[in-house]
C-alpha cells in the first residue's frame, strides 16, 4: 500500500546479470514491496520498446505506465513511502546521497562499462582505450574517495541509495581493474 492506502502492483523486468536491476529488486525487497519479476533480456523487439523505449533492463511497470533508468525507479519507490525510505530526511543529506550516485554511474560504473567486453565477452579491446579508462577510473576513484564517510555507510551512519548503487557497481569495475 502507498501513502494514501492504495495498493500499488509492480512489475520488474529484467534479467539478473544486470547490475542495475539488482539494485531496483533489492531495494523493493529491502522495502518489503511485493512485486512481480518477469526475466527478459534487453532487446530492440518492437513490444519490448513499447515498455523500455530503448530495449534496455531494468524496466518497471506500474499501474500508470512503465519507468525506465534506474534512478527514476528509486526515486518513484521511495515516493510511495512504503517500507524504509534509504533518502535522509535533511535535503542537504538527500543531496549528497544523489551526489554520490551520480560520482559512481559517471565516473567508475561507466567508463567501466567500456572495457565490459574484454573482461566479461572476450570481444579484445585497444591498448589505447585500456590506457583511457584506467585514467579515467584512477580518478574516478579519487574523487569517491574524497566524498564518501565510510562511516560505516558511504554518506554516515544510514543505509542509503548510494550504498546500493556501490554493492551493484563497484564490484564489476573492479573486475574491470
Amino acid at each position: 500500500l502507498n501513502r494514501k492506502g492504495t495498493r500499488v502492483t509492480i512489475k520488474l523486468y529484467g534479467m539478473p546479470l544486470s547490475n542495475y536491476y539488482n539494485m531496483v529488486k533489492t531495494v523493493l525487497l529491502e522495502k518489503g514491496m511485493d512485486f512481480e519479476e518477469v526475466l527478459i533480456l534487453p532487446n530492440q523487439e518492437s513490444d519490448f520498446l513499447t515498455k523500455s523505449p530503448m530495449g534496455k533492463v531494468p524496466a518497471m511497470e506500474t499501474e500508470q505506465g512503465f519507468l525506465t533508468e534506474t534512478g527514476v525507479m528509486l526515486d518513484y519507490l521511495d515516493s510511495l513511502g512504503q517500507g524504509a525510505s534509504f533518502y535522509p530526511a535533511d535535503p542537504y543529506a538527500k543531496a549528497k546521497v544523489q551526489e554520490i550516485i551520480r560520482y559512481l554511474e559517471l565516473y567508475i560504473e561507466l567508463p567501466a562499462r567500456r572495457l565490459y567486453g574484454e573482461v566479461f565477452f572476450g570481444r579484445p579491446a585497444t591498448d589505447e582505450l585500456k590506457a583511457e579508462v584506467k585514467a579515467q577510473l584512477v580518478k574516478g576513484f579519487a574523487s569517491f574517495d574524497r566524498l564518501a564517510q565510510f562511516s560505516p555507510y558511504l554518506c554516515g551512519a544510514e543505509l542509503t541509495y548510494a550504498d546500493f548503487y556501490f554493492r551493484f557497481s563497484v564490484n564489476l569495475a573492479m573486475n574491470v581493474c
